[in-house]
């Protein structure tokens, strides 16, 4: 342990009630890992804060030193781009309370989706999450937070009503439209580069009826799935979301037994409303022989991450996200034949296709700078780099297919799906990044506070 680390360490831990770690400390190692473990993230010292005081304790020792603060709940979007920081951990900022009267949950930076779904299911309500329940909804929804309901209504970040939040002064205040709208505004879809989020308030939506599941077929019967998505989406109600995947389900115990080491072809589907009309809507797909297995049913609200039941432990995953300007019938081959020309995803462990649109398309009154995306698909893929040798195949496919799909392509990203190598730039249109980077200049001219993707790298 340096010099350095050792007096960081010293005047940190008299500064904090949380638990700080150096490097040479007993549970360092653990606690600088992010949940994504294929980022590796080297830091000066972790501080695991206790409450917003020593969030904003930290920020403001940081600015004094000269120092950079990386914050993460968890680490799921993590970037790897917090050399020479302090991570701060918000964690353990658990405060939860659903006000079911005003359709509203207040959260604290620590509390994840399946927490928020689990208590407003009680209350015939739901909020904006996306796949997994394990992300945090302040990470998430920084980012802005495609849901499976983003097509009823839009992104997660603007259903935020409030903020409590840390700026890079080290003062503490709560924001909203009124009393500060250029910062509500930008860290509303534009990440965590301008102040430090603790707590955050935001609307919830009835769900008097939810119906979705997972439908799943061996890979040969690729070509009638997307047919059936292709055509089923073109024509959907916004309270319908369909996703179509490939995937190579790997040969472990956790795996159901059907599908253990298949490669396979997946719908997964959501639906606000009646179940039979649900259904109905699917009605594309009820005619595909052969399925493997299949979940559809009245889903309640807290079941919602069961559908594409993703980990929800740390492990190491690489993503890239490609948004497609149109999907006529010679798109939806083209990802076919780049995708899984022979037959397999492989090395990849998941290529899927996202049904966007509706209200995703449309600018939000008073929305933040997620903006919307005139783009209707999203095409993500994922590998599981287990080793380095993995990593770099998985690297070469993903620019493959990337490359071989830019007709068909914009370029922007999803700034919760940017991956390695990718910067903020990919994510906004021109003007959505000037208007970020000049908030950035004006409320953290000292750069002490350092997201996961910088909106001032160029």
């Amino acid at each position: 342990m340096s010099r350095d680390s050792m007096n960081i360490g010293s005047e940190l831990r008299r500064t904090v009630r949380g638990r700080v770690l150096v490097p040479g400390d007993e549970g360092f190692e653990t606690a600088r890992t992010p949940w994504n473990l294929a980022v590796e993230q080297r830091v000066l010292a972790v501080v695991e804060a206790e409450d917003a005081d020593d969030v904003a304790a930290v920020v403001g020792y940081a600015g004094l030193s000269g120092l950079g603060v990386s914050t993460q709940p968890s680490g799921h979007g993590a970037s790897g781009d917090t050399e020479g920081t302090i991570l701060l951990r918000t964690g353990r900022l658990r405060g939860l309370r659903v006000r079911p009267d005003e359709r509203l949950a207040r959260v604290g930076a620590g509390v994840s989706w399946g927490e928020v779904l689990t208590e407003a299911s009680g209350h015939g309500l739901l909020g904006l999450a996306g796949s997994s329940p394990a992300p945090s909804v302040v990470g998430y929804t920084l980012g802005g937070g495609v849901s499976w309901f983003g097509r009823k209504y839009g992104f997660a970040a603007d259903s935020v009503r409030s903020l409590d939040v840390v700026t890079a002064d080290g003062a503490r205040a709560r924001v909203d439209a009124d009393s500060d709208p250029e910062l509500f505004w930008a860290l509303r879809g534009g990440g965590g580069d301008f102040a430090v989020v603790t707590g955050m308030e935001f609307a919830l939506y009835p769900a008097p009826h939810l119906y979705g599941g997972r439908t799943v077929w061996p890979a040969d019967r690729a070509d009638e799935v997307m047919a059936a998505f292709r055509e089923t989406t073109a024509e959907a109600p916004e309270e319908l979301t369909v996703w179509f995947s490939l995937i190579r389900f790997p040969p472990l115990p956790h795996v159901p037994e059907p599908l253990r080491g298949l490669s396979a072809v997946v719908a997964d589907v959501t639906y606000l409303g009646d179940p039979e009309e649900g259904r109905a809507l699917l009605h594309r797909f009820e005619k595909i022989g052969g399925r493997v297995a299949d979940t559809r049913g009245p889903l309640p609200v807290a079941g919602l991450g069961g559908i594409c039941a993703e980990p929800t432990d740390p492990g190491p995953g690489m993503f890239r996200g490609e948004l497609l300007t149109r999907f006529d019938e010679t798109v939806a081959a083209a990802v076919l034949d780049e995708v899984a020309g022979s037959g397999t995803v492989a090395p990849l462990a998941v290529a899927q296709l996202r049904h966007l649109g509706g209200a995703l398309a449309r600018p939000a009154a008073g929305g933040g700078a997620c903006g919307h995306f005139e783009e209707e698909y999203l095409l993500g893929l994922l590998g599981v780099p287990f080793t380095p040798e993995s990593g770099a195949a998985i690297g070469e496919r993903q620019r493959a297919v990337s490359s071989a799909l830019v007709p068909y392509t914009s370029g922007r990203k999803p700034f919760t799906n940017l991956g390695a190598g990718e910067k903020a730039a990919n994510a906004f249109p021109g003007d959505v990044l000037a208007r970020l980077r000049d908030v950035k200049r004006r409320r953290d001219p000292l750069g002490v506070l350092r997201s996961n993707y910088p909106v001032l790298d160029a």
